[in-house]
């Protein structure tokens, strides 16, 4: 039995364990034109509201009923295809969404509409792919998917880049990406990826530029990674991201920093541009009472990022010399009864290395 319905845009819902696989028999109905655009409409928009349920999204899932989406990702009326993508967003919102996701054949067909004629359509392509990156398993499996979302994010039009969508869509393309670099950033190398983050990193959405850095310092893990910032000339701007109003962005470029100049190569171009003193400064800055702890988080993370980069800076010559005059700072963060355990830590680390003598 189905309960009454007060919104024509909605399939009518039957009562309890019924309602899910209602619902899918209405998307597999067999009726042509305009009339089986409209049952699918209605029932895709059906399950969006119930897959809000944690206990639906399980009935969903278990069930089997997941491949029986696919034929919906070739559906002529792009607002067929829109809502089946939100309905998988919905559905990897929960991790057992996501598994079941990645378990299906879903993902190939899915990828294709990375070029669908909607534009709504591809961005809810893109949330699903960015929440697929929350699992190690996810981020593995979209580790072929790379080098498309590298052109994806060199296609943006200039004229494009300020709209709200496109930043959606960049935070988005950033956000997997650097996911799936953090797992194996040499597909991303590969795709020429340096360079397209270096000129994200001056954008002027906080977002797109906090993305962009936490996508580069992914990059920069690597040997390879380290040699191409260096060689793509983009420290200059990942410098000038040290003194950024976000402080994740702040941190990210530390991040940066701290991984490119375990090179020699990295050392010398940072103590060219001077950066010592921005990171001292970086440490010396107290963090505020009334930070909230997610802010006191990241705040956390620059000063650590920042003191590893001094400590690596201190084995050459000229970062010791420069280092050994503000030595007193290092030493106050070492021995500060209040520091937090690992900033301490990290801290005395700094001092050992710059009174390290032969």
């Amino acid at each position: 039995m189905s309960g009454p319905v007060t919104d024509p845009s909605r399939a009518p819902v039957a009562f309890g364990l019924r309602a899910v696989p209602q619902l899918f028999e209405e998307l597999q109905q067999q009726e042509v034109g305009r009339k089986r655009r409209r049952r699918r409409q209605r029932a895709l928009n059906s399950l969006c509201d119930l897959m809000h349920d944690p206990e639906r999204i399980y009935q969903a899932v278990t069930g089997g009923f997941l491949e029986q989406l696919k034929v919906l990702f070739e559906d002529e009326d792009p607002s067929v295809r829109t809502k089946t993508c939100e309905l998988l967003h919905l559905l990897s919102a929960h991790s057992i969404g996501r598994q079941a996701l990645l378990s299906s054949s879903l993902l190939p067909a899915l990828s294709q509409l990375l070029d669908d004629s909607s534009s709504s359509c591809r961005l809810n392509v893109l949330r699903v792919l960015n929440r697929l990156t929350l699992l190690p398993a996810g981020a593995e499996a979209l580790l072929t998917l790379v080098p498309t979302l590298m052109l994806k994010l060199r296609e943006v039009k200039e004229e494009e880049e300020e709209e709200e969508e496109e930043v959606q869509v960049q935070v988005l393309l950033l956000s997997t990406l650097s996911s799936c670099s953090r797992l194996d950033p040499r597909p991303a190398l590969a795709s020429d990826g340096v360079s397209v983050l270096g000129h994200k990193l001056s954008h002027r959405s906080p977002n797109i530029r906090r993305e962009a850095a936490a996508a580069m310092m992914a990059l920069s893990v690597c040997d390879d990674g380290k040699r191409q910032v260096c060689e793509e000339a983009v420290l200059p701007v990942v410098v000038n991201l040290l003194q950024d109003d976000d402080v994740e962005v702040q941190a990210n470029a530390a991040g940066v920093i701290m991984y490119t100049i375990i090179i020699i190569t990295g050392k010398q171009r940072c103590l060219d541009l001077n950066v010592v003193p921005v990171l001292l400064h970086l440490v010396s800055n107290s963090e505020e009472e009334e930070e909230d702890k997610e802010r006191r988080k990241r705040r956390k993370a620059l000063v650590m990022y920042s003191l590893r980069a001094l400590t690596a800076l201190a084995e050459a010559p000229d970062g010791r010399s420069l280092l050994l005059e503000q030595l007193p700072l290092l030493v106050r963060r070492s021995e500060a009864a209040e520091e937090d355990q690992d900033i301490r830590r990290a801290a005395q680390t700094a001092v050992r290395v710059v009174t390290w003598t032969p």
